[in-house]
């Protein structure tokens, strides 16, 4: 198999980008699984997560750290994902986790809805006590509700054209 997408999605979110991504990858020589049912081999791999305070989960550690003579990029979700510096850190740590003789493609991150319940904690957070950085965290959330939007889906695409692009991986 040429192109296999692993994901790992808590609230659809990076399931919404990885069908993307799986759409805008060319050819019927493609795979879509969840990180979980993963079963199969492929020259390149797309590899999305949710942001879990600042990295990805356990299960994609894991994936990523098995990974051995591929191409691999990687792609996720992030409620602080209209931080771009943020944006960087994340993948820089997700990056970090694969091994290197892996050639590593680069990566998309695009912000996305966190569950009710993060939004409620920064509120009792602010209620308590009250900071510039509180109010950034609970605008964030807010904004991040819309997201993934038409916007973020668009952008995943270009990511993957990017890629077949530049580095002739078709």
């Amino acid at each position: 198999m040429k192109y296999l997408v692993i994901y790992s999605s808590r609230t659809g979110n990076t399931e919404k980008i990885a069908m993307e991504i799986f759409e805008a990858l060319p050819g019927n020589s493609k795979d879509i699984q969840r990180v979980e049912e993963q079963s199969g081999e492929a020259d390149t791999y797309f590899v999305g997560f949710w942001n879990d305070k600042g990295i990805c989960g356990g299960e994609i550690m894991e994936f990523l750290e098995g990974l051995h003579g591929k191409q691999v990029a990687i792609f996720g979700t992030c409620g602080m994902g209209e931080d771009p510096e943020y944006c960087r850190q994340v993948s820089k740590r997700v990056e970090a986790l694969i091994p290197e003789d892996n050639r590593y493609l680069g990566s998309f991150l695009c912000s996305g809805k966190m569950v009710p319940q993060v939004l409620e904690r920064y509120r009792m957070m602010q209620r308590q006590k009250d900071s510039p950085r509180i109010r950034q965290m609970i605008q964030s959330c807010e904004e991040a509700m819309l997201h993934p939007d038409s916007r973020d889906l668009a952008n995943a695409r270009m990511f993957v054209e990017e890629i077949i692009g530049e580095t002739g991986v078709f």
